[in-house]
C-alpha cells in the first residue's frame, strides 16, 4: 500500500529527523556511522551531536516506519550495534520535507532577537559596549568559518558546504546591521529613557478611563 503523508507529518519534522534519513538514503549505517560522518563533514557546526539526540530521532522514526532496524551485529568486545536503512515511506517523508523547509520561511527566534526585545531594560551606553563585544566575536566567527570554507571547498564540491556559505551571510548580515547600530549609538541619533517610557505608559493607563467616558 502507497503511503500518503499527513500534513502534521510534512510540517513538523525535528532537524535530528532529517539528519537520520538523510544518512540512511547514502546506504544502511548504525549510529556511530552516522555520528562519524556527520563530524567527518562538520555538521557539527549546526547540530549539537548527542547521542541522546540521535537515538530519539531513530526510535521516533522506527514508530512511524520512515526507518527499520535491518541487522544487529557487534565487532569484538565492542557493543552491539543496529544497522538502519531507510523504507519507502521515509524516502517520500525526506522529500517532503526538504521541499517544505526549503520552500517556506519560518519565523526562527533566537535568543539575540529575544535579547534584542527587552534592550530597553539597558541604558544605552551599556547596550552600545555590549554590541560591539558581539560584533568583535563575529568578525572573528565569520573569519573562522570562511577560512574553514576555502580549505574545505578545495576537497569537496559546494554543495556539501553550501549551508556554510549561508552561515556567513547570515553572520555578515548581522554583523553590518549591528555595526550600523552602534555608529547611530555613538552618535546620539538612537537612545533612549526607560524611566521616561515607564511614565509614558502609566500616564497612557490614567488616562484611559477617562478617554473611554
Amino acid at each position: 500500500m502507497r503511503y500518503i503523508m499527513t500534513a502534521k507529518e510534512a510540517k513538523s519534522p525535528s532537524l535530528w529527523d532529517l539528519v537520520v534519513l538523510s544518512m540512511l538514503h547514502e546506504g544502511m549505517m548504525h549510529p556511530y556511522e552516522m555520528q562519524r560522518l556527520l563530524r567527518e563533514r562538520h555538521k557539527d557546526e549546526l547540530l549539537v551531536l548527542k547521542r541522546g539526540s540521535l537515538y530519539h530521532a531513530i526510535n521516533r522514526l522506527l514508530r512511524s516506519g520512515f526507518i527499520e532496524a535491518v541487522e544487529i551485529g557487534r565487532n569484538g568486545r565492542r557493543p552491539e550495534r543496529t544497522t538502519y536503512q531507510i523504507t519507502p515511506a521515509g524516502e517520500q517523508a525526506l522529500t517532503a520535507w526538504l521541499r517544505q523547509m526549503v520552500s517556506v520561511p519560518q519565523r526562527e527566534t533566537t535568543e539575540f532577537t529575544a535579547a534584542l526585545s527587552f534592550l530597553v531594560y539597558l541604558n544605552p551606553d551599556d547596550a552600545r559596549s555590549l554590541l560591539e563585544l558581539r560584533a568583535q566575536a563575529l568578525g572573528y566567527e565569520i573569519q573562522g568559518l570562511g577560512e574553514a570554507l576555502r580549505t574545505l571547498g578545495k576537497r569537496v564540491g559546494r554543495i556539501n558546504l553550501i549551508e556554510s556559505e549561508y552561515l556567513i551571510a547570515m553572520r555578515q548580515a548581522e554583523l553590518d546591521w549591528i555595526n550600523g547600530l552602534i555608529v547611530e549609538l555613538q552618535s546620539g541619533q538612537f537612545t533612549w529613557d526607560l524611566q521616561e517610557i515607564i511614565r509614558a505608559i502609566r500616564a497612557a493607563k490614567t488616562a484611559s478611563p477617562a478617554t473611554k467616558s
